[in-house]
């Protein structure tokens, strides 16, 4: 049977497990959530290299085009370019670092910052006329639309009567 001693303070009752001079696993929990949890992130003022910025793309291939979407959250529109030459899409940018304080206390610093570039090889058969970029709520969206003459089309299947 445990040995539980039961404390009255005031309106509420607080229970502690006995005896104290055993190791108690909740106690040690109970320590560890008491603590500072930001203790352990804090280093010494030793600047870290940034990480490149490199958004993460979604390529997939529609019947009638080729659809690019990239996470590009706080990239500005005037600090994209996309180009297309001959059947090579080139999608490029920048995201500025936000300016600090020096008063400010940094605990972790994880956000990535810098300039990218990511280059893909399209098939043969792109109409490089009808290419559509568009960046809503830090998502840009290129679709390259196929050339009408390189799409599939569907072929109709006649069938003989068969003997059996």
């Amino acid at each position: 049977m445990a040995n539980i001693a039961v404390h009255r303070d005031g309106p509420s009752t607080a229970i502690a497990r006995a005896p104290k001079s055993r190791w108690d696993p909740l106690r040690a929990i109970r320590g560890l959530v008491a603590s500072d949890p930001f203790r352990q992130m804090s280093m010494p003022n030793i600047p870290l290299p940034p990480a490149a910025f490199a958004p993460a793309f979604e390529v997939k291939e529609t019947k009638d085009s080729y659809v690019f979407t990239a996470d590009v959250p706080g990239v500005k529109e005037s600090d994209l370019s996309v180009t297309l030459t001959n059947n090579r899409l080139t999608v490029g940018g920048k995201r500025d670092e936000e300016r600090r304080e020096q008063t400010d206390t940094l605990y972790s610093y994880e956000r990535s910052y810098g300039d990218f570039m990511r280059s893909f090889t399209l098939p043969e058969g792109v109409d490089a006329s009808n290419v559509q970029a568009e960046l809503k709520e830090g998502v840009l969206r290129v679709v390259v639309r196929k050339k009408a003459g390189v799409m599939p089309k569907k072929i109709a299947i006649k069938s003989s009567g068969s003997k059996s």
